[in-house]
Parts: C-alpha cells; sequence; structure tokens
C-alpha cells in the first residue's frame, strides 16, 4: 500500500466520557440496525405462510433489502465524506425507521419486495458514517478495537432479534413485530442528531487538540480510492465471505424449523445463541487484530474463515441436537470474530480523508453478497427438495475462496489518521 502525507495529521485528544458516549450510541444505533434487519429472518417463515411463498421468494423478500443497501453504501460514503457523519446518520436511520413500521403493513409480495429495498435505501450510507466517526474519534491504533466494539452490535442484533421476534408474535403476529420498532428508532435518531459531532475538535470538551487545519489534507479522488490495493482486495474477499455470512444469519431460523423441525419458541432460543457467541467474537477478533497480528491482519482473518468453514460442515452433517447446537454456536463465534478481523483491514489501513468513501466501495463488495445470498440459498434448497445440504456447501467454498483472496492482500503499519 502507498504512503501518504496526510498520515501524519493529528487525532485530537478527546475527553474519555465524551468518546466514550459517542461510542455507545453509534453502538446503539448499529444494534437497532441488525435488529430491524434480522427480524425479517425470525418472522419470514410466518410472513411466507400467510403469504403463500416459496422458499425462492423467501429469499428474494431477504435479499430485496440488499438491493437498496448495496446500491447507497458508495452514494452514501460519498455524502459522508462531503456532509459528515452526523446528519447522514440522522437521515438515514429516519428513513430505514419508517419502513420497518411500513413493513409491518404489507398485504402482498410485491409491496413486501419495495418496503424491504426503501428500508435498505436508508441503512444504505450508515457504515460510511459510523466508520468515519470512528476515524475522526480514534487514533488508528485504536480504530479495530473501536470497531469490534460497534461491530459486536452486529451479533447482539441477531441475537435479540428471534427472541424479540418470537415474543411479540406470541401477543400480536409477525406484523406486530415490526411496529414496535418504530417508536424506539425515532428516539435513537435524535440521540445521534443532539450528541455525535462530526469532529472531536467541534466538543467544548476537546482538550489538547491540534490546531492544523483540514485543508492541509490531500484531496483524493474517488478513482484514487479504488486504486488503493487494499480497498479492491478487501473488497472483493469480503464479498465472499459475506456470501457465507449472510447466507448462515437469514436462514438459520428456516433451517431450524425447516430441517431441524423445532418450534417457534425452541427455534427462537437456538437461533440466538450463535449471535450471542458472536458478540464475544466480534470483541475478541478487533482485540487480536490490535494486539498480536496488528503487523500483519491477515493472519487471524484466514484462520476465522478456515475455522467458519469446517464449523459449518460439522453444523450441517451431526445429527445430534446437542452437538448441532454446540457447532453453530462455535461457528457463530468464528464467523463473527472474522467479520471483526476482515473490517480491520480497510478501516486500520486507509488515511482518514477517504475513509468514508473507502467503507463504502468496502461493504458493497459485502453487502452485494447480502443481495444474492439469501436468493441463492433458497434456490438450492427448493432444487434439493427441502435439503439445506447443497447451500452448506455452497457457502463453505465461499469462506475458501475468500480465504485465498486474503492471502493476496498486503497491508502496512503506517498510522493512517
Amino acid at each position: 500500500m502507498s504512503t501518504h502525507p496526510v498520515d501524519a495529521v493529528e487525532v485530537p485528544k478527546v475527553n474519555t466520557g465524551r468518546r466514550n458516549l459517542v461510542l455507545g450510541i453509534i453502538f446503539i444505533a448499529y444494534l437497532f440496525c441488525y435488529v430491524d434487519r434480522m427480524v425479517m429472518s425470525t418472522t419470514i417463515p410466518y410472513i411466507g405462510k400467510e403469504l403463500h411463498l416459496s422458499k425462492t421468494a423467501m429469499g428474494m423478500a431477504m435479499s430485496a433489502f440488499f438491493v437498496g443497501y448495496t446500491t447507497f453504501q458508495i452514494p452514501g460514503g460519498i455524502l459522508v465524506d462531503k456532509f459528515g457523519p452526523r446528519m447522514i446518520m440522522t437521515l438515514a436511520f429516519g428513513v430505514w425507521t419508517v419502513f420497518t413500521g411500513v413493513t409491518g403493513m404489507i398485504v402482498g409480495f410485491v409491496q413486501l419486495l419495495i418496503a424491504r429495498v426503501m428500508f435498505g435505501v436508508g441503512e444504505g450510507p450508515f457504515p460510511a458514517a459510523s466508520m468515519k466517526s470512528i476515524a475522526f474519534w480514534y487514533e488508528p491504533n485504536k480504530r479495530a478495537t473501536a470497531t469490534s466494539v460497534i461491530l459486536s452490535s452486529n451479533s447482539l442484533g441477531p441475537a435479540i432479534a428471534p427472541l424479540l421476534a418470537v415474543w411479540i408474535m406470541s401477543y400480536w403476529g409477525w406484523r406486530g413485530t415490526f411496529y414496535s420498532l418504530v417508536l424506539p428508532g425515532i428516539l435513537v435518531a435524535a440521540l445521534i442528531a443532539i450528541y455525535v459531532t462530526d469532529d472531536p475538535r467541534a466538543s467544548k470538551q476537546s482538550t489538547g487538540l491540534t490546531q492544523q487545519a483540514t485543508s492541509n489534507e490531500i484531496q483524493y479522488s474517488f478513482w484514487q480510492v479504488l486504486k488503493e490495493p487494499v480497498v479492491w482486495r478487501a473488497t472483493v474477499m469480503f464479498f465472499f465471505c459475506n456470501i457465507a455470512g449472510w447466507g448462515f444469519k437469514s436462514w438459520l431460523p428456516t433451517y431450524l424449523v425447516s430441517a431441524r423441525h423445532m418450534s417457534m419458541k425452541t427455534m427462537g432460543v437456538a437461533a440466538s445463541l450463535p449471535f450471542f457467541a458472536g458478540i464475544v467474537g466480534y470483541l475478541f477478533g478487533g482485540w487480536l487484530s490490535d494486539g498480536k497480528f496488528k503487523n500483519d491482519r491477515r493472519i487471524p482473518v484466514i484462520i476465522f474463515q478456515l475455522t467458519t468453514a469446517l464449523l459449518f460442515y460439522l453444523t450441517y452433517t451431526v445429527e445430534s441436537i446437542t452437538m448441532l447446537l454446540i457447532y453453530q454456536t462455535l461457528a457463530g463465534f468464528f464467523l463473527t470474530a472474522m467479520l471483526a478481523t476482515v473490517w480491520a483491514l480497510p478501516v486500520s489501513s486507509v488515511p482518514k480523508a477517504i475513509t468514508g468513501r473507502a467503507v463504502g466501495v468496502f461493504n458493497t463488495g459485502g453487502q452485494a453478497a447480502g443481495l444474492l445470498s439469501p436468493t441463492i440459498i433458497g434456490y438450492l434448497v427448493d432444487i434439493s427438495k427441502g435439503s439445506f445440504n447443497s447451500s452448506f456447501i455452497f457457502m463453505i467454498a465461499c469462506l475458501i475462496i475468500s480465504a485465498a483472496i486474503t492471502l493476496t492482500i498486503r497491508t502496512t503499519t503506517s498510522e493512517v489518521a
């Protein structure tokens, strides 16, 4: 990777309480992002039953979110670099909260697809905005850890979602699940607008601020961002590992109900276990990447990719329900540890001036996988007459390909600001 003059820009020293507040609000926002997103995976067996949908159509409904989400990754990154993360995060949160409620109002398949696409449009700019905030508020050697804290919400959300959705569905049906998320979403959007400033220099509680003007930062064209080797190689790698990630997260509840014949309540608990383990996985992966492997962040990525592939194989081949729960829980741990170390590659290796656009490009690759994976897996289940075996083989192959691509990525240890 090339060196950047902007790398020398100092990150302002900030009151620890203020920094923790910003990190906490972004964590809560990301938590709602994943709760809102993952209740679809839990409710889709029952939505599909009411609307008489095939497995392929159910997969399309889950993939529809990624049409809007993937499309707005790069535009979202551009908007974040231009207008700042606070404005874009607030607007994004407001839009996706509205369409979470709209999802509960649908009465047909086409309406469901449209609502989920627009929901994805709302969420699209959020990752770039949140990572840009991390670039502002944290020194480069602390960003992987801060990122892993935020990304742990990506596992806590899916862990909570099945339990929350099953509890609400037992009283008010699947529509009530979506309605119940609207008011909390509005409150979180207000917290972002009030407390998450775009730059520590804007905080009255900042101390020891650098006086260097941001105008001294080199301006990068979008083409220069795309040409960064760590950006485009990490993007392709993220695409393949997220095929497996979104395949597992999207279809696990249906797999447990359809292939393992679990009741709704048992499924709610079982589907949550991998994601509770994943909370620890995210934190462990970020800590490991910033610690022992900070000089070569590829090593834990590859270890976690191959370990996850092995656990996927054990999950679908084991007959014992007890061992199934053990393997799928371990798979959740290593899958999220993998994702934490994957995200550390671009976040820790590009200058702050291009973080929004770099994350937009990177996450476009990852979420393009989310667009394809649920539909492909639904199709594989349909043509396999209800068997999920070919779907697990497909996810395992993608993880192996991703590990091979990771070997080609080269990063430096320069302190990019």
